[in-house]
């Protein structure tokens, strides 16, 4: 399954991974610091809760880390992929609630992540559009650059999903 989407051309992000609200993280598996090359970003034990999207062999998390992984792609989701957002979103609000440190990570940080993580925040009582304006203040502008992603956003996961399978 191919699942990072190739034709933005957006900057690597300049950190493994930024705090969105209060013990929740987003990130990537790559990260590029200023003036540097693209290096990798392994979770270690910094977290107690990793939710991933996209994984890599070698990135982590540590032995004994709770460890999600829901594939997707950096593209249109099928309606079982967006319900598989809303659950690792649903999981992600549930750790953060319970003071979990939590970190949601992609390729980069931007998009699948920014799904997640938003969806997460639309869970812990932000609007759609906060929670995308939040993401991109304390990750990157960047972040959520897939037009598709806030569209389902603003849609609801469960709506889309249920128009998703219409149309297919």
């Amino acid at each position: 399954m191919r699942t990072r989407q190739k034709d933005r051309d957006v900057p690597g992000p300049p950190e493994p991974w930024n705090e969105v609200l209060p013990g929740l993280w987003m990130g990537g598996h790559h990260f590029t610091p200023p003036g540097g090359e693209l290096e990798p970003a392994v979770a270690r034990g910094e977290f107690d809760l990793v939710v991933s999207l996209f994984t890599r062999p070698g990135h982590g998390p540590a032995p004994g880390v709770e460890h999600i992984v829901r594939e997707v792609p950096d593209q249109p989701l099928s309606p079982g992929q967006l319900l598989a957002v809303q659950e690792a979103a649903d999981l992600t609000a549930a750790a953060v609630r319970r003071g979990r440190r939590t970190l949601v990570r992609c390729h980069s940080g931007y998009n699948r992540s920014g799904l997640v993580v938003a969806q997460a925040l639309v869970g812990l009582g932000h609007d759609p559009a906060e929670a995308v304006r939040l993401i991109r203040e304390r990750r990157s502008p960047w972040a959520l650059n897939n037009p598709v992603f806030v569209d389902y956003l603003n849609t609801g996961l469960d709506v889309a999903a249920l128009l998703v399978g219409l149309s297919g």
